[in-house]
């Protein structure tokens, strides 16, 4: 019981992929983390989300020992841990197959900031990674999958806190944020942002990126000191 609450963000998360409508099945997963403790709350692999219940979530440490849990935890889990160890102030990550933004990640193609929607959670582009190399593939693939992810960051000088979304190439995307709760939101707004971009490029293909002045005004009203988006509490 020492651990019921993380268990059940981590499922009340996990069950919100489907309700958002951002995977089908099983395809997609939801942790959420105890920093305190360093215990992650992770889907079991292979799990349906309409059979998924709070004691099914598996818990596992940083180093990938299951630590409770009658089931194989996500195949996805040393992507999550590695994730957890490399940006530490997150408390969720979610990875679904949403059609839009798996179609982008197919396409190897980082989505494209060209309005204020996009705008307003993020400045620049959504990135996508390098594909993977075969030595990769045929290595400790999920791990690896983590390091394609931190190798982006690390290359385009990128916030975890200020860009919580990336595609990962021929995959999928991988969102976080400050609980799985916002990690699954950032999923559901990656979609659209990714669905939007795709329409308008259909619409008009010479569609440029919105210029920096109005990126910024859109941003800097939800996010920062001077923020005014919203409700004060």
């Amino acid at each position: 019981m020492q651990y019921q609450s993380l268990k059940e963000a981590a499922w009340e998360a996990n069950m919100e992929i489907p309700r958002q409508r951002l995977a089908i099945y099983t395809f997609g997963n939801v942790s959420a983390i105890d920093r305190a403790a360093g215990v992650v709350a992770i889907k079991p692999s292979g799990v349906p989300y309409v059979d998924l219940k709070p004691e099914d979530m598996v818990l596992v440490d940083l180093d990938n020992k299951v630590l409770e849990g009658t089931k194989r935890p996500s195949s996805d889990t040393k992507t999550h841990t590695l994730l957890y160890r490399y940006f530490e102030t997150i408390g969720g990550i979610c990875h679904t197959h949403s059609t839009y933004a798996v179609a982008w990640a197919q396409a190897i193609q980082p989505i494209p900031n060209v309005g204020t929607t996009h705008a307003d959670h993020l400045t620049v582009a959504v990135p996508v990674t390098e594909v993977m190399t075969d030595e990769m593939i045929l290595g400790d693939y999920e791990h690896e999958t983590g390091n394609q992810i931190l190798n982006v960051f690390r290359k385009e000088n990128l916030s975890p806190e200020e860009v919580e979304m990336i595609l990962v190439a021929c995959h999928g995307p991988f969102t976080w944020g400050k609980n799985a709760a916002k990690a699954v939101y950032n999923a559901a707004v990656l979609e659209e942002l990714a669905k939007m971009a795709y329409l308008s490029l259909q619409i008009n293909p010479l569609t440029q990126p919105i210029k920096k002045k109005l990126v910024d005004k859109h941003y800097f009203r939800k996010h920062g000191t001077n923020a005014y988006y919203g409700q004060e509490y």
